[in-house]
C-alpha cells in the first residue's frame, strides 16, 4: 500500500514584482481574488486531497502572510458579539492549530527546486505535494485531490499537466510523452522553458506536484539549469528512469494568478460563479462591453 500524501510545499518566497507597487507591503499571496487571498484557495485544495501539514518556504517580508493563518481572538469576539454567525464560520476556516503549518525560509532567490530543497528536513522520507498559489483552478473535485487519487494507482512522480499554444511552450516546462493513457501520460523527458520550435508536445506542467523524497537526492547537486536557477523540472526528470514520472490531465481551468491579465480574468470568472454577485457583475459586463462597441 502506497503512503498517503499528507504533507505539502507551497513556495512562496517570490518577490510579487510583477504587482507593484501592490506587492511592496502586502505579499502577492494574500492579494484577494474576489474575497479570499490566493494562498486561501491553495489551502483549500490541499485539505480537500488529504494534506494535514503545511510547509511554506518564504523570505523577509511575508510577516502578513503568516497572521493571516493565525487566530484573530479580538476580531472573533467582535462577529460574535454582534451575531454575525456566518462571518465567523468563515473567519474561523482560516485558521491553522500550532503545529499544522511550519515556515522555512529561502534567503536566496535560487530557483523553484532551491526552494523546495529548503524543506527537505521538514518532509522526511515520505511523499509530498508542491503547490504554487498563482495556479488558481477552478474545479468541481479540487486538481490536487485528483492527483491524489490516481497517485494511488501510479505511485512515482505526478505533475498537473495541461496543452498550451505552440507559441506560449517557452514559458513553460514541457513533457515529452512516452505513452499517452488519457488523463495519465508517462514521460521519457522533460525540458524546462524550451526555445521556441524545439517543444517536444505541446502538454506543459503547471503548479501542482506530487513527488517521491528521492527528488531531495537530485536537488541536493544543486545544478544549475535554465535562467541559471535550480529548476524543479530537471529534478523530476531525474526520475523517468527511476521511480517513473507521469503527467496528469486534470478537469478544470487553471488561472495564471501571477500575471495581471490572469488575475483579472479569473476575478471574473470566480465572481460569475458566485450567486450573490452573478447579476450585478453580469449586467456591469455587458454595459461595458456595450459602450466599447458603441465607441468602435
Amino acid at each position: 500500500m502506497r503512503n498517503k500524501v499528507t504533507k505539502a510545499i507551497f513556495p512562496v518566497a517570490g518577490l510579487g514584482t510583477r504587482f507593484l507597487p501592490a506587492t511592496k507591503s502586502v505579499p502577492k499571496e494574500i492579494m484577494t481574488l474576489v474575497d479570499r487571498p490566493l494562498v486561501q484557495y491553495a489551502i483549500d485544495e490541499a485539505r480537500a486531497a488529504g494534506i494535514k501539514e503545511f510547509i511554506f518556504v518564504t523570505s523577509r517580508g511575508k510577516s502578513a502572510l503568516e497572521d493571516y493563518f493565525d487566530h484573530a481572538p479580538q476580531l472573533e469576539q467582535e462577529l460574535k458579539k454582534k451575531g454575525k454567525d456566518k462571518l465567523l464560520e468563515i473567519l474561523k476556516s482560516t485558521n491553522m492549530d500550532s503545529g499544522e503549518i511550519a515556515y522555512i525560509r529561502q534567503h536566496k532567490a535560487l530557483g523553484l527546486g532551491h526552494a523546495v530543497w529548503c524543506a527537505r528536513r521538514l518532509i522526511g522520507n515520505e511523499p509530498f505535494a508542491v503547490m504554487l498559489p498563482d495556479d488558481v483552478i477552478a474545479a468541481d473535485k479540487p486538481c490536487l485531490q485528483q492527483m491524489a487519487e490516481a497517485y494511488e494507482e501510479t505511485g512515482g512522480n505526478m505533475v498537473a499537466a495541461m496543452e498550451v499554444p505552440a507559441d506560449k511552450a517557452s514559458a513553460y516546462g514541457i513533457l515529452d510523452v512516452r505513452e499517452d493513457m488519457g488523463s495519465m501520460v508517462s514521460v521519457k523527458g522533460m525540458v524546462e522553458k524550451p526555445k521556441a520550435g524545439e517543444a517536444p508536445s505541446n502538454l506543459a506542467v503547471i503548479g501542482r506536484y506530487i513527488l517521491s523524497p528521492k527528488i531531495f537526492d537530485n536537488l541536493n547537486a544543486m545544478k544549475s539549469g535554465a535562467g541559471g536557477e535550480i529548476q524543479l523540472t530537471d529534478a523530476i526528470a531525474e526520475e523517468i528512469d527511476g521511480e517513473g514520472v507521469y503527467g496528469y490531465r486534470f478537469n478544470g481551468q487553471r488561472y495564471d494568478c501571477g500575471s495581471k491579465a490572469g488575475f483579472l480574468q479569473a476575478t471574473v470568472a470566480f465572481g460569475l460563479d458566485r450567486e450573490d454577485l452573478r447579476d450585478d457583475l453580469e449586467a456591469y459586463l455587458r454595459e461595458v462591453v456595450s459602450a466599447r462597441e458603441a465607441a468602435e
